[in-house]
C-alpha cells in the first residue's frame, strides 16, 4: 500500500507560518531580555508583558468597542473611494481622451502620501470624522481608479462586438460583459485598497477623534500602559491580516468561479 501524500501540503502550508512566527517571537524575547536587558523601558515591552495585557484586553469590551469604531470608518473609506474610483476607472479604461487628460494629474496625486493632507483636511473638514474618512478614501481610491482602468483595458473587443451583434443594450453590455471582465481587477484593487486604508488608519485616527484603534495607542501611551500599547499594536496586525485574507479569499473564488463558468 503507498501512504496518501496528500496531507503533506496542507501540514506545510501550516507548519511553515508557525514557525515563522515562533522565530519572530524568540527575537522579540532575546531582543528585551537580552540586548535590552539593562533597560527599565524594554523590559516594559517584553513578551510577558504584552500577553498579559493582550488576555486582560481580550476580556474587557474596551479594544473591541475601538476596533468596531475603526472598522466603520474603514467602510465608509472604502464606500467613498468605491463610488468615486469606479466611474473614474470606467471613464479612464474606455475614454481615451479622458485618460489622456488625467493620466498625469492621477499619477501625480496617487505619490502624494495621504497623511500629508492631514492639516489641509482638518482645516477644510474640522476635527472628528470628517477628515479621517477623506484621507482613508483618498487613500483607497487609486489602486481602485487603476485596476478598473486596466480591467476596461483588457476586455476581448471580441466580446463587445459579439454583444453589439447580438443586439445587447449599453445596460445589457455593461452587466454581461464589462462587468464580469473587470471584477478580478476590481478585487485586486480593493485588496491595495484595504492595505494602504489599514497604513493610513491608525495615524489617521489621531486627529481628534475620541474612539479608535489609533486613538486608543495614543491612550495607552499616555497612561504609560506600555503591555497595551504592544498588545494593541499586536491587535492592528492581527486584525489587518484578517481583512487582507477576506479580500484574498473572494478574490480567489471569483476566479474560480469565473474559470468553472
Amino acid at each position: 500500500m503507498t501512504r496518501d501524500a496528500t496531507p503533506q501540503p496542507a501540514l506545510r502550508r501550516l507548519t511553515y507560518p508557525l514557525l515563522g512566527l515562533g522565530l519572530a517571537g524568540a527575537l522579540w524575547w532575546a531582543l528585551v531580555h537580552g540586548a535590552g536587558r539593562d533597560s527599565l523601558m524594554a523590559a516594559r515591552f517584553s513578551p510577558e508583558n504584552t500577553w498579559a495585557a493582550a488576555a486582560e484586553l481580550a476580556r474587557g469590551r474596551e479594544i473591541w468597542l475601538h476596533a468596531l469604531a475603526s472598522l466603520q470608518r474603514v467602510g465608509l473609506g472604502l464606500l467613498a473611494a468605491l463610488l468615486a474610483g469606479v466611474p473614474l476607472g470606467l471613464l479612464a479604461g474606455s475614454w481615451r481622451g479622458f485618460n489622456q487628460a488625467t493620466s498625469t494629474v492621477f499619477q501625480f496625486l496617487r505619490m502624494i502620501s495621504p497623511l500629508s493632507w492631514m492639516p489641509v483636511a482638518v482645516m477644510a473638514l474640522g476635527v472628528g470624522e470628517a477628515p479621517v474618512v477623506f484621507l482613508l478614501a483618498f487613500a483607497a481610491v487609486w489602486p481602485i481608479v487603476l485596476n478598473v482602468a486596466a480591467g476596461i483595458a483588457a476586455i476581448d473587443r471580441q466580446w463587445l462586438t459579439l454583444a453589439d451583434s447580438l443586439g445587447a443594450s449599453r445596460t445589457e453590455r455593461l452587466r454581461h460583459v464589462t462587468v464580469p471582465a473587470i471584477a478580478a481587477h476590481l478585487l485586486t484593487g480593493l485588496r491595495l485598497a484595504i492595505g494602504l486604508i489599514w497604513v493610513v488608519l491608525v495615524p489617521a485616527e489621531m486627529l481628534g477623534v475620541n474612539a479608535g484603534l489609533g486613538y486608543f495607542i495614543l491612550d495607552t501611551r499616555d497612561r504609560m500602559a506600555y503591555g497595551e500599547l504592544m498588545a494593541t499594536i499586536l491587535f492592528i496586525g492581527l486584525l489587518g491580516f484578517a481583512l487582507d485574507w477576506l479580500a484574498r479569499a473572494a478574490h480567489r473564488r471569483w476566479s474560480g468561479q469565473h474559470q468553472e463558468s
